[in-house]
């Protein structure tokens, strides 16, 4: 079922969440079900300016439907960002196509007549031949046409037998959800329905697999294990299963008997799933968080709320949980430098030809003249001393002009990545002065020779188009990169630093060029949000880091309670079953109880004589 939600400040789901198309799904033995957290899956794109601003747009009355060679249609009424009637939409529905309703491709709007419409119905008419078309207008009289195909500008007239057969088909426009004779169920919380749509068990599967978040169904270890030390037998790793049927490699910690290894035999032995604990928050008052491992050591750097924003501060650990309680250092501050006055914000590690930098934003002093900057760490130095780091220097374009016009733009959250032989990063960039354009993604390659300093033009990558991205503000902000064998994703937060704050995510396949942005894939909607964990609001401005033992980990602040500081979290990655990340996989679903303990017979080989 497709579906529209209403309008909920107190629960931070506002008109322009509210909005969208949502979709739950319903069995024969089950009531709906709501995928996403009952979230919505389909946004309408923001439409733009000449000048680059955006409109924001919602949709109402979505209406799902089977394209004749396959895959789904979506029409629906675009609306103003807060529902009201769109004037640009006037007379027109939005149409979308999709292969597995995951992923969207708006074409655009379809126009039917002259006056507002409410609701609209579409199915293929094989008898026709094509898309026949039932919409209400605002005085509520039913009207029908048809398309050829769903790209088709406008709507032909049905032939008096075409509107026969069409009228016996009639489906019903908007409202409750039909039940059958005495069929109980409930429809999802907020629920402004729509209508239902049967599809197969293996697309009804795929979706669950994408939309609900996995838990741990069960774990593996082999029966029998030969090892000559402990050490070898913590080689062997168990295998959790999960319930979107993909499977992770873990640690045991072994309970060390006392077995002689140089003695042929064996033994039952014991053993729990090795599972860090990141209790929320791990650091208070600590934005934009950002882990890295170098030399051995893991190291924690984040945006400092508590003096606003006035001083950089790194941890140091042996191991990713010992950063939770680890001194902080201080290696920058807004007195040491002239032209570093304060808003230090975003700071990043990031490995540049064996080198360790800092990319972080600073200001002389105004908010308008915010630009991002990287420090050196020098030849052999220790990341948690300030006198090893050099001094901030503002990164510049190609020919050593500034990237924008400090005063009336700025430059914030620069990341930085490695991919196919060259270095890349992206930033976020908005302009404030002579009109606020909202802040939007750039993307360019990085010199690796002299880290400050582009190789290539800034490319646009992104624009917060989305309801959900310009949410009480336009901003796509805090870009980080996060590669896979065959994918590159770049996740980002959007919308304003409150309650409202989300994570998007963009994906581009290997091989192809990133300074183009048609190659990257932008999710219609934002993986990590207030509702993907109870208790954490505003999630955004990741980061990731790898462990020693290949576990993918996501650095993020969020908010500890709706009135609660920005503050630091730690959660692994799930990978799903198409390889793109899971922002929402806790530790309680990570490792179910039923699931912590392994044992195996432990047979020792002895030493040969």
């Amino acid at each position: 079922m497709g579906y529209t939600r209403t309008v909920c400040e107190n629960e931070c789901y506002e008109a322009k969440l509210a909005y969208s198309m949502h979709l739950a799904i319903k069995t024969e033995k089950e009531s709906f079900t709501p995928f996403n957290h009952n979230s919505g899956v389909l946004f309408a794109k923001a439409t733009e300016n000449p000048d680059g601003s955006l409109n924001a747009k919602s949709l109402k009355s979505p209406w799902l439907f089977k394209q004749k060679d396959g895959g789904f249609g979506v029409m629906a009424v675009r609306v103003e960002a807060e529902g009201q009637d769109d004037e640009e939409s006037r007379g027109s529905v939005l149409v979308w196509e999709s292969e597995n309703l995951i992923s969207y491709r708006e074409l655009g709007l379809l126009k039917l007549g002259e006056a507002f419409i409410d609701a609209v119905s579409c199915y293929y008419e094989e008898k026709i031949g094509a898309y026949v078309i039932c919409w209400r207008e605002e005085d509520g009289i039913l009207h029908y046409g048809k398309v050829p195909n769903l790209t088709a500008e406008c709507v032909e007239p049905l032939a008096e037998k075409e509107l026969a057969v069409a009228q016996q088909k009639k489906e019903k426009l908007q409202g409750e959800v039909q039940r059958m004779p005495g069929e109980e169920w409930h429809l999802p919380e907020g629920c402004v329905s729509g209508n239902i749509l049967e599809i197969t068990e293996e697309q009804a599967d795929y979706l669950r697999k994408k939309l609900w978040t996995p838990v741990n169904t069960g774990v593996s270890f082999p029966k029998q294990v030969t090892a000559s030390s402990w050490e070898e037998l913590e080689k062997q790793d168990a295998v959790l299963y999960y319930s979107d049927g993909t499977t992770v490699r873990r640690k045991v910690d072994w309970e060390k008997a006392d077995i002689d290894f140089k003695k042929r035999g064996r033994q039952t032995v014991k053993g729990a799933i090795r599972q860090e604990h990141f209790a929320f928050p791990v650091a208070i008052n600590r934005a934009d968080p950002c882990v890295a491992r170098w030399n051995g050591k893991y190291y924690f750097i984040a945006t400092n709320d508590a003096d606003g924003n006035h001083t950089l501060y790194i941890r140091e650990a042996d191991t990713l949980e010992g950063l939770v309680c680890a001194p902080e250092h201080l290696i920058l501050d807004s007195d040491t430098y002239p032209e570093i006055g304060g808003l230090l914000w975003a700071p990043e590690f990031h490995e540049i030809n064996g080198k360790l930098y800092i990319f972080h934003a600073a200001t002389t002093g105004e908010f308008y003249w915010e630009e991002s900057h990287l420090m050196e760490l020098r030849e052999g130095g220790n990341p948690v001393c300030r006198e090893d780091w050099s001094r901030p220097k503002r990164i510049k374009c190609a020919d050593g002009s500034d990237i924008c016009e400090a005063g009336k733009e700025i430059t914030l959250d620069m990341t930085c990545f490695f991919w196919e032989e060259d270095y890349y990063v992206i930033w976020s960039q908005r302009q404030f002065l002579p009109k606020d354009l909202g802040a939007w993604l750039y993307i360019a390659k990085l010199n690796p020779d002299k880290p400050e300093q582009l190789l290539t033009k800034p490319v646009i990558l992104s624009k917060p188009e989305y309801g959900w991205a310009n949410n009480h503000t336009f901003v796509d902000e805090g870009p980080f990169a996060l590669q896979t064998k065959e994918k590159l994703y770049v996740t980002f937060s959007s919308a304003a630093v409150d309650v409202t704050y989300v994570v998007g995510c963009l994906e581009i396949e290997k091989g192809k060029n990133l300074l183009d942005a048609s190659n990257w894939r932008k999710y219609n909607y934002p993986i990590l949000t207030a509702r993907s964990v109870p208790g954490e609001y505003g999630t955004g401005h990741n980061a990731y880091v790898m462990d020693e033992n290949g576990l993918t980990w996501n650095t993020y602040h969020a908010r500890p309670g709706k009135e609660g500081p920005r503050s630091s979290g730690i959660r692994r990655v799930h990978f799903d079953v198409d390889g793109a990340p899971m922002l929402d996989v806790t530790e309680e679903r990570d490792v179910l109880e039923e699931f912590k303990r392994v044992e195996t017979v432990l047979e020792t080989a002895g030493q040969e004589e």
